[in-house]
């Protein structure tokens, strides 16, 4: 019992000290860019357009984002192109992710974001 509350003691230390020093933000960056490069972006324009938009959206839009962008009946399982990606990103239904995306994609393309 001893050793499980070391443990758990441990264990919340580490938790504690990401949340404080942003570790938990760079995994959500991390996923972010990952789920964008899995969606047919390249790398540059998904890590450019990943820290936009863990800046902008809560961590429930992201989730919204990532589960609305499964393809549809006779969708390609990834998007073509950056218009297929933002077309996707509209059928979510909340103004402020596609707001965010199709900025971040607008100034990423333009080596400004």
């Amino acid at each position: 019992m001893k050793k499980l509350l070391i443990f758990l003691a441990l264990v919340a230390g580490v938790v504690a000290f990401a949340i404080s020093t942003g570790g938990v933000d760079e995994v959500v960056e991390w996923r972010v860019e990952t789920a964008l490069m899995d969606a047919g972006l390249s790398e540059k324009r998904a890590t450019c357009m990943a820290a936009r938009m863990t800046d902008r959206l809560t961590v429930t839009q992201l989730l919204k984002l990532r589960d609305g962008m499964a393809p549809r009946e006779g969708e390609p399982e990834s998007p073509k192109n950056i218009g297929d990606y933002i077309k996707r990103v509209r059928r979510i239904g909340d103004a402020e992710v596609v707001a965010v995306t199709v900025s971040s994609a607008g100034l990423c393309k333009l080596g400004i974001g």
